[in-house]
């Protein structure tokens, strides 16, 4: 588990290349106007044991700054997948990824763990928190990776765990909490680095209906803030609360 969380935030001390995604002028002095994120013709092949499985069929996928949206579709289908690309957990086989105006469709893998450690917030299904380190110690994570001095880190997860209230949780271990509770230190793990997008796979899916709705809301205070969220769903309900929604079949997006 460990090393899947380090190379999911590894690297981010490092320079990428890339400025930000953070609505900054530009040469020209002029923020950049265009969608924060843009896929065209974004196709990802998998390769095993010399069989090709085509998770994502030329995908043409724009998403404003700001914006909520809902990616749903049948298991299979490949939200995961383009979430993981608009993540820069992946690279497309084909295709071209814009971000905020910047090509990161090439970026080699340390850029792409740069640029996801400043900018990118993830929340999982299965919550992925550390078994045998604290609530705390689990939010600070991210936090270590990008170099900050002891003293922000501590006032940075401090106000990340009042924000999802579980301030009071802070040195329990990740056993002592309900999945709900553990959801919610998910969600300030993906806070406490200030980033621009949020990607949720699945965040509900290991929970029941009143602690889905908390993390829910949840989710919309963070867009309320400013953030740009991409939840990936099969859950009917949610269509309710996001600003727009995708549906994906068979690696293709049909509405």
């Amino acid at each position: 588990m460990f090393g899947k969380l380090r190379n999911l935030w590894g690297g981010g001390a490092a320079g990428s290349g890339f400025a930000t995604v953070r609505p900054v002028p530009g040469e020209d002095g002029v923020p950049y106007a265009g969608p924060l994120i843009e896929l065209a013709g974004i196709s990802k092949i998998f390769l095993v044991d010399d069989v090709q499985t085509h998770a994502l069929r030329d995908v043409n996928f724009e998403v404003a700054r700001g914006e909520f949206v809902a990616v749903n579709g049948p298991s299979g289908s490949g939200k995961t997948t383009l979430l993981s690309i608009c993540g820069l957990l992946e690279a497309p086989s084909e295709g071209a990824y814009v971000l905020n105006g910047h090509d990161v469709s090439h970026l080699p893998a340390a850029s792409r763990a740069a640029v996801r450690n400043r900018e990118v917030g993830f929340i999982f299904q299965s919550f992925n928190l550390i078994g045998d380190l604290t609530v705390f110690e689990n939010v600070e994570l991210p936090l270590t990776y990008l170099g900050l001095p002891a003293a922000e880190r501590r006032d940075r997860v401090a106000a990340a765990l009042e924000r999802v209230e579980m301030a009071d949780r802070a040195r329990q271990m990740p056993s002592q909490l309900s999945g709900g509770q553990q959801q919610r230190v998910a969600v300030a793990r993906a806070v406490v680095g200030d980033p621009q997008i949020i990607l949720a796979d699945e965040p509900t899916g290991n929970l029941n209906s009143r602690q889905a709705e908390t993390v829910i809301a949840m989710l919309c205070e963070l867009h309320d803030s400013g953030a740009t969220i991409l939840l990936v769903t099969h859950d009917p309900r949610w269509k309710q609360v996001v600003q727009r929604s995708v549906e994906l079949f068979d690696g293709t997006i049909v509405a």
